[in-house]
């Protein structure tokens, strides 16, 4: 059953990253860069200034930066756990998917696909009564995710797998996060 669902995972990326093109690639190629999305990231930090204050807004800040550090950390455990080769070091898809960069880190789970859900659905669970559209985030991870895919460095399991991780994580450390923000500024 394992090697059946691995074979429609790999069938499913040749099909999908073959979708891509020349002049797509710099469009994916901007989108899987972090620094990228800045702006999108100094906007959440505004609105969380602006909905819960200085004090619970800069702490809510360092949450994500400890939230972020985390989930690279417990990434990379999974990673080295699992050991899944990255489809762009498989020798046997070489050939069949175009991969437009070359990590060398294992493949699953995609730390791209985890950390990005994580954030977005910590920020939703945070602000979904105060900023009416929020839920709109919710492209940043999928189409973050996609990239990924795009570029020929994860399967699409890899990357459900990560989107299923951060959205569990991000509802534990919402629910932590506001247990301590309650007892903090009581």
């Amino acid at each position: 059953m394992l090697d059946t669902l691995l074979q429609y995972d790999t069938e499913l990326l040749i099909f999908l990253n073959n979708l891509g093109s020349s002049f797509w690639d710099p469009f994916w190629m901007f989108i899987t860069n972090q620094l990228n999305w800045t702006p999108v990231f100094l906007f959440i930090f505004y609105l969380l200034i602006k909905n819960f204050g200085w004090k619970k807004g800069l702490l809510l800040v360092v949450s994500i930066a400890v939230l972020v550090a985390f989930s690279d950390q417990f990434v990379n455990l999974i990673k080295e756990s699992i050991a899944r080769i990255r489809p762009n070091n498989d020798p046997d898809l070489a050939g069949k998917i175009r991969a437009l960069l070359q990590p060398q880190s294992k493949s699953f789970v995609s730390g791209h696909a985890t950390t990005s859900m994580f954030f977005t659905t910590f920020i939703i669970l945070l602000l979904k009564e105060k900023v009416k559209h929020i839920y709109f985030i919710i492209f940043f991870p999928l189409i973050f995710g996609y990239s990924r895919i795009y570029l020929g460095v994860h399967f699409p399991l890899d990357i459900c797998c990560g989107y299923f991780l951060g959205i569990s994580l991000g509802v534990l450390y919402a629910r932590f996060v506001k247990i301590g923000l309650n007892r903090f500024f009581i």
